[in-house]
């Protein structure tokens, strides 16, 4: 008899989350390269692109705010889809984030430090 592997719809949800986020845009996923290198930004557990140490260029806040403009409508898409909350769905991206941040560059971490990644 063969038995049927039955996974939670919530980790089934994640998984199609977490697949998801490859198919980001690039613009999206990877944007201000050069401040990133500059330590000026970095991305946020919360999924979120935030400014290292403020006040930030004003070119550069722009920037980081329409990027998390369309990274919450994104998210909160995603949550609607998955019938989650969007702070699930933040937290998926964060640590999706976590993992795509290169040596050397700055991440805020879930208790609101910023630290280079190792």
């Amino acid at each position: 008899m063969t038995r049927a592997l039955k996974f939670p719809a919530f980790v089934v949800a994640l998984l199609v989350c977490l697949a998801s986020f490859a198919a980001l845009d690039g613009a999206l996923a990877r944007p201000l390269e050069a401040e990133r290198k500059a330590g000026l930004v970095g991305d946020q557990a919360d999924g979120y692109l935030g400014v290292v140490k403020p006040p930030a260029p004003a070119d550069v806040q722009r920037q980081v705010d329409e990027l998390n403009l369309k990274r919450r409508n994104l998210y909160r898409d995603k949550a609607k889809e998955l019938n989650t909350s969007l702070q699930a769905v933040e937290a998926i991206y964060g640590k999706q984030l976590y993992e795509q941040t290169p040596s050397g560059e700055y991440f805020r971490g879930s208790d609101g430090a910023w630290a280079k990644k190792p």
